[in-house]
């Protein structure tokens, strides 16, 4: 038999060994890569959707992302909102006020507090679930062609059951998970774009099995069964079989389109449906942002828990003293006159609630945590919500993080840690795509041992490239390729001589062996069409488009063949087989049928895959030429594959299609049997070539990188690149310097890696130390690279190896991981997270980064060419990596700053308030009488003080964007935690205790022999404390805006007049109070007296700090106070050295 006898025509593309390459990395949940049992599968009758759903009915097409419904909202946000701790507690406390025994407050007053906070965090999440359920509302009532009674009828998306049979039309969304029956070409293809799952704008190919292509549903009655996996998160995997008339046909991802996907070049499909609704993977990968807590947040609630034995503390010495005073007097309680054991007002004699001095010990305890309840500061946490709220707006709004190539924004995905930018020490970068542009240019070419690397020819000059006719219309190549001359003209001389067949090969390979679709695009010359070569890789593009512009240009990709035109003459090719890419093998390969009979098959893939694969005993020299080129295209940086390909013989086809149909119909190992199939088949290869092709930076990475060193921040590259190639792009982003020493480490074993691990310690362990402790900040010294790849890393991670490997790395400038593989890019960030309280920062664009993303304290997706799953695992996601210096140095460094200036403040102002309060009970026999009246001491920390907190919190910097800038060492501030500290926390507590005593007893000693009563004094301690926590505020603003100034001043008038309407009201005690006080002088030199004497002390140590020993803050402050002098004098502005 010869290979003309084998049916060549008649079999669509066979597509196995789909293991999702570095795009399923992150979700390894499908089935697909495990085994099916009938347990683990789901049974669909096609158009038959009451037989599917009778044994189990499944989910429904109906989606709802809202959370609540009008009934269960309020119980279900009180009990999320109840999952803060101090919640409970303030709701305790108003219980506690409720009882007759312990009641201090008003009923009313005491739950005011809470409510409000829980009011206002309601609203907004009521707001946020009513856009939830208007979305919801507008996707389900979609419409949708379905299959009922042999007609197709309009039907709500969220009528679609599983098992009915679906049409949709060219630029239709796709309503469910559809396994395709059909489609407008004859061929079974269908086109799609997933930009709405994955962010990917290229088009897809997906095919209808040939069985069922020819069947009309309104014609032909269709029934079948298809048997697949359960729902999964899996968006690059799927399995099932179909029996259909007898036959048992595989599915694989090929056949199916996802919901939220557009039909495009296609005029129509039909599909049966197999998941619908929350069980479809874009609703099972809608999950939401990640949640993190802010570290800020963590040391804040040790303070907390400070300050909840602060309160402890006091109550217990009210309480104690109180029963000592008790004790004292307790032969004279029923004639004292603050104090009787019997009510005389009444003509019958009534006893009081008296139950002895314990529990009377006990009911003042716990009023005395009623009235000091504030010192917990509840207003903290809505207060912090409101500003991380007002800092995401500005980020978002942010010019300069602006992509204009994308079209997109700063994205801030997750609300609760926005301060951790402020106090990032290392960042974990992927390279392509993050670093680079993902963006392939073809440069060189190494064809059977010759090196085409020599002069370009200029596409803009008289050379414009290759181009066809068709149908009387010039097609071009929508991509310019600049070409090489020899090679160009080498390929156009075809087999007539043996470079010229070699050059035939190795470009009918580029053109042939990938997965992109061509799509033809009108211009605005009817007689010229371009070309547009759509795919999931950015290399694969790259590659046709370099083989269209030598004359291989691919014109139509179908399910069973391909058309190049080859200089001129269009020819056809049978895809008779397909093994994609995948991660394991690091190659795809694909079986041709040659218009001459014969059938070959064609593999690229990585170089350290493809090498052992190769026959070398065809041509040694070949081998090693081409492996020379590769070494010299790496040092410069370029991503490179290799090409080979061998004949097949007909027997060894008839062997493989035949393993190929039991493989794909397996239910069991599918996965498994495919990819041994795809290695048995990739054998003795003959080596036809290598491509080098250019990612290139992407703009303003090297500054980037050199601004972040500056700041003292580490920059850790991980990659799966050669080792060459990231160390050139390391050079070029200024990552690695000519003063570096590199450590290498490239072990194939653990006890090779021990020993390397040992020398490195020993030779630059030592000397790095002292480099490093001399000014590594400014990233100038002399220093050291570690460069080391994913095989050793395979013998370090999760071994007594790691923590010399955390040695050798915490001395180095730089780490550069190549070769690496997605879990140990997440083991890499592990290494540090767990060995340090070192902030981290990773940032990935692809698939491949979400592990690390995840692992990392802070995770940044970046918008790029490899879809959205960086960004939905991401906490920030921004379209540039440049745009990680304004995000830290400057973002980070205000957000920071402001929150924890803003958490000191709130502890200061609640404290001072409760304190007053305290220094008052000591005067009142212990019992827990307030001058302040109760709507004041409620109202204080909710209305009379928290707004002007929010607003300077949000709006204030300590210093321009510009300063921080040019002054990236200005980031240290957050490794030192000069914002938010110990020491900080407790000379904030010192300045409170002054401030309450300046408060409590100025007035107290200036009416000391007066006739003045307890609510007018009340009121002056009320209007005292306001006015002093907004000077306090005033002193510790940089920048006012009028908005600032509304809301200080705008605060201490507000409390002004609550004040005044307080005391206007008849039936609440202190009725007339401050319209007598004010009447008098000696209130207003009181009110003024205070304010000196509590803030002078302050404002002295204050000025004496920031004269004797003024941090890099207030000295780039004054840089920027006296201008532009000092530039203008060139004159540098020196900071302080960092402290380790």
């Amino acid at each position: 038999m010869s290979l003309e006898d084998v049916d060549l025509g008649s079999k669509r593309v066979s597509n196995g060994s789909r293991g999702g390459g570095a795009d399923s990395d992150g979700f390894n949940m499908s089935m697909s890569h495990r085994e099916m049992s009938d347990d683990d599968a789901r049974l669909v009758f096609v158009n038959d959707a009451l037989k599917t759903n009778e044994r189990f009915e499944f989910a429904g097409n109906s989606i709802r992302t809202a959370k609540y419904s009008v009934l269960s909202f309020l119980p279900r946000n009180l009990f999320e909102q109840f999952h803060r701790v101090a919640y409970i507690y303030f709701l305790i406390i108003a219980i506690l006020n409720q009882l007759p025994q312990l009641a201090v407050f008003g009923r009313g007053a005491s739950i005011l507090p809470l409510s409000i906070v829980l009011l206002v965090t309601a609203v907004k999440d009521a707001y946020e679930d009513w856009r939830r359920h208007r979305s919801d509302r507008i996707e389900n009532n979609r419409m949708a062609d379905v299959l009922i009674n042999d007609k197709f009828h309009q039907k709500k998306w969220k009528d679609i059951k599983v098992g009915e049979i679906v049409r949709f039309c060219a630029d239709d969304t796709i309503p469910c998970d559809i396994v395709l029956l059909s489609t407008s070409d004859s061929t079974g293809v269908a086109y799609i774009q997933t930009i709405n799952l994955d962010g990917e704008s290229n088009l897809k190919t997906r095919y209808a099995k040939q069985e069922t292509l020819s069947r009309v549903p309104e014609k032909d009655r269709i029934n079948g069964l298809i048997k697949c996996e359960k729902p999964n998160r899996n968006i690059y995997g799927f399995m099932a079989t179909m029996e259909i008339d007898g036959k048992h046909l595989s599915l694989g991802p090929s056949n199916i389109v996802l919901r939220g996907c557009v039909l495009k070049n296609t005029n129509w499909a039909v599909g049966v449906v197999v998941y619908a609704g929350s069980e479809t993977k874009a609703m099972l990968n809608s999950s939401g942002a990640p949640s993190k807590r802010s570290r800020l947040e963590t040391r804040m609630n040790r303070e907390i828990i400070l300050l909840s034995v602060f309160l402890i503390a006091l109550c217990t010495a009210v309480s104690v003293c109180a029963g000592i005073w008790l004790k004292r007097n307790e032969n004279d309680l029923e004639i004292l006159q603050f104090y009787r054991k019997k009510d005389y007002s009444k003509a019958e004699v009534e006893n009081y609630n008296y139950a002895g001095v314990a529990l009377e010990i006990f009911f003042t305890f716990l009023m005395s945590v009623i009235v000091f309840q504030i010192m917990i500061p509840i207003s903290l946490y809505i207060s912090m919500e409101l500003v991380r709220v007002g800092q995401a707006y500005f980020m978002i709004n942010d010019a300069n993080m602006y992509d204009e190539t994308s079209n997109s924004r700063f994205q801030c995905r997750a609300l609760n840690i926005n301060e951790d930018l402020g106090q990032i020490k290392y960042v974990f970068s992927d390279k392509t795509g993050t670093l680079t542009e993902n963006k392939m240019e073809f440069k060189y070419a190494s064809i059977f041992g010759v090196d085409y690397s020599g002069e370009k020819a200029d596409l803009d000059g008289e050379q414009k490239g290759y181009s066809i006719q068709v149908n009387e219309q010039v097609w071009w190549p929508k991509m310019k390729v600049n070409v090489d001359k020899e090679l160009l003209e080498l390929s156009r001389t075809g087999k007539t001589t043996e470079a010229g067949k070699r050059i035939y090969d190795f470009f009918l390979a580029l053109a042939a062996c990938n997965t992109i679709v061509p799509i033809v695009v009108d211009t605005s010359d009817p007689a010229k069409k371009l070309v547009d070569y759509q795919g999931e890789s950015p290399d694969e593009q790259a590659l046709v488009y370099a083989a269209a512009a030598y004359g291989f240009m691919l014109m139509e990709r179908t399910s069973g063949h391909i058309v190049i035109d080859i200089q001129g003459e269009s020819k056809k090719f049978n895809v008779l087989g397909m093994h994609e890419f995948d991660s394991d093998r690091k190659r795809m390969s694909v079986i041709l049928g040659i218009p001459d009979g014969s059938v070959k098959v064609i593999v690229k893939g990585a170089d350290s895959s493809m090498f052992n694969i190769i026959n070398k005993s065809f041509n040694l020299d070949v081998v090693r030429a081409t492996e020379g080129h590769l070494q010299s295209y790496s040092s410069i940086g370029l991503r490179t594959l290799v090409v080979g390909m061998r004949e097949l013989g007909v027997p060894e086809f008839e062997q493989w299609q035949s393993a190929y149909e039991m493989a794909s119909n397996a239910m069991m190992g599918r996965v498994a049997l495919l990819r041994k199939l795809a290695i048995n088949l990739e054998t003795n290869l003959e080596l036809i070539g290598a491509s080098a092709i250019e990612d290139r930076l992407q703009k303003g990475v090297p500054e980037a990188i050199e601004s972040l060193r500056k700041a003292d921040i580490k920059v850790w590259v991980l990659t799966g690149d050669k080792q060459e190639t990231a160390i050139s792009i390391g050079y070029s982003s200024k990552l690695l310097t000519s003063n570096m020493s590199q450590i290498v480490i490239n072990t194939n074993s653990k006890m090779s890696s021990s020993k390397r691990l040992e020398d490195a310690l020993n030779t630059f362990g030592n000397p790095i130390v002292s480099d490093h402790d001399a000014g590594g900040s400014g990233g100038n010294s002399s220093s050291s690279a570690l460069i080391i790849d994913g095989n050793s890393l395979v013998y370090i991670l999760d071994s007594e190896l790691e923590e010399q490997l955390f040695k050798l790395a915490s001395f180095c400038a730089v780490v550069l991981c190549c070769r690496v593989a997605p879990l140990q890019k997440a083991g890499i960030v592990a290494l540090i997270k767990n060995r340090t309280d070192d902030m981290t920062l990773a940032i990935g664009d692809g698939a491949n980064d979400v592990s690390m993303i995840q692992m990392a304290d802070v995770g940044i997706g970046i918008s790029g060419q490899e879809g959205r799953q960086a960004v939905m695992a991401s906490d920030f996601a921004m379209g540039q990596f440049r745009f990680l210096v304004p995000l830290l140095l400057v973002h980070g460094h205000w957000n920071y700053q402001r929150m924890g200036y803003m958490i000191l403040y709130n502890f200061y102002r609640n404290a001072v308030f409760v304190l007053i309060l305290f220094w008052y009970v000591l005067f009142t026999g212990f019992t827990l009488t307030t001058a302040i009246t109760e709507w004041s001491s409620v109202l204080y920390s909710v209305l009379y003080t928290s707004v002007p907190t929010i607003i300077i919190a949000v709006l204030d910097k300590n210093l321009s964007r510009r300063s921080l800038l040019a002054y990236p060492q200005l980031y240290g501030a957050g490794h030192r935690h000069e914002s938010y500290n110990s020491k900080l926390f407790w000379l904030t507590i010192a300045d409170t205790l002054w401030q309450s005593i300046v408060v409590f007893y100025v007035p107290l000693f200036a009416y000391w022999k007066s006739d003045i009563d307890g609510s007018s004094l009340g009121d002056l301690w009320t209007l005292a404390v306001v006015i002093l926590v907004n000077i306090h505020l005033s002193m510790d603003v940089i920048r006012w805006s009028w908005i600032s100034h509304a809301s200080v001043w705008g605060s201490i008038f507000a409390t002004c007049i609550c004040v005044i309407i307080i005391d206007m009201i008849p039936f609440l005690p202190g009725y007339w109070a401050i319209f007598d006080l004010g009447s008098k002088g000696s209130f207003w030199i009181c009110l003024l007296g205070i304010q000196i004497a509590a803030v002078v002390p302050r404002f002295v140590i204050k000025m004496f700090i920031q004269h004797c020993k003024p941090s890099d803050i207030q000295i780039a402050r004054e840089a920027e106070k006296f201008g532009n002098s000092l530039e203008l004098r060139g004159q540098e502005v020196e900071m302080n050295p960092p402290r380790r």
